[in-house]
């Protein structure tokens, strides 16, 4: 294949295939509920990552990622983990992350946010959250802002209520598979619920229901990626991040 690190054209991966750019989009979409595009860019943002986390040098981490050229690897990169690889490499100094907080139906809730979406949504005690973000993100600028998240923080406020909110932008990274798991429970209803066996199926994995289960346990953006949607496949709670409790609450909302 042509452009080695960057997008592979459909045309050119459909032919590498056997079938049709149609054929190919259908079958992307039937088995793993996301385009050609989304799973290339999510493969790319893990390999990028993982290249990142193995290498001591940004002109390393190029050539293990399997750029052609450090030019298009930061224009890449920058692209994909929202910050320079340099910065990614120091430990992302200096990224500025916006963050708010609020109190919900569930609890205090605090969002962190990138320029591009949300980057993590966590649920528990105002006096405990701020101090887990900042440990997450040790070398972030993280800058409160409840005037410039303040339409996110509305809508996590009506989600965590069972209300109706537009959809939020994510911006979590994880491997392909997280991913795809991620996008099929941004799928599920507000009301309905699935079963661990059920997602996996309808990603095209119907044998991994225990990665489907972990998937779920590592999201990191609660209520907006509603991985409390997902029940046993005796239809109980099983485990939630964020406590028992916060799950039946939330599915109890979302009920009437």
């Amino acid at each position: 294949m042509t452009n080695v690190g960057g997008p592979v054209p459909a045309g050119e991966l459909a032919v590498e295939a056997g079938c049709s750019a149609r054929q190919l989009q259908r079958d992307f979409a039937d088995v793993l509920h996301i385009t050609p595009r989304q799973f290339g860019q999510a493969l790319r943002t893990d390999r990028t990552r993982r290249a990142l986390r193995q290498s001591t040098t940004v002109l390393d981490a190029a050539f293990a990622a399997g750029y052609g050229s450090v030019r298009g690897f930061y224009e890449e990169a920058a692209r994909r983990l929202g910050m320079t690889p340099a910065d990614y490499l120091a430990g992302a100094p200096r990224q500025l992350l916006l963050w708010s907080m609020a109190s919900t139906s569930v609890g205090d809730v605090i969002a962190v946010a990138t320029p591009q979406g949300l980057a993590a949504v966590r649920i528990g005690r105002a006096a405990d959250l701020e101090r887990e973000v900042r440990q997450e993100f040790p070398q972030a600028d993280l800058q409160r802002d409840d005037v410039a998240m303040a339409d996110v923080m509305t809508a996590l406020t009506a989600l965590c209520r069972g209300a109706e909110a537009p959809e939020i932008p994510i911006d979590a990274h994880g491997t392909a598979f997280q991913a795809r798991v991620w996008s099929a429970l941004r799928e599920i209803p507000s009301g309905e619920t699935r079963t661990y066996s059920q997602v996996a199926v309808a990603i095209g994995r119907p044998t991994a229901v225990r990665a489907v289960a972990r998937a779920c346990a590592t999201n990191p953006v609660a209520v907006a990626i509603p991985c409390h949607r997902v029940l046993r496949s005796d239809g109980s709670l099983a485990g939630y991040r964020w406590g028992l409790a916060v799950k039946q609450s939330l599915l109890a909302s979302e009920s009437r």
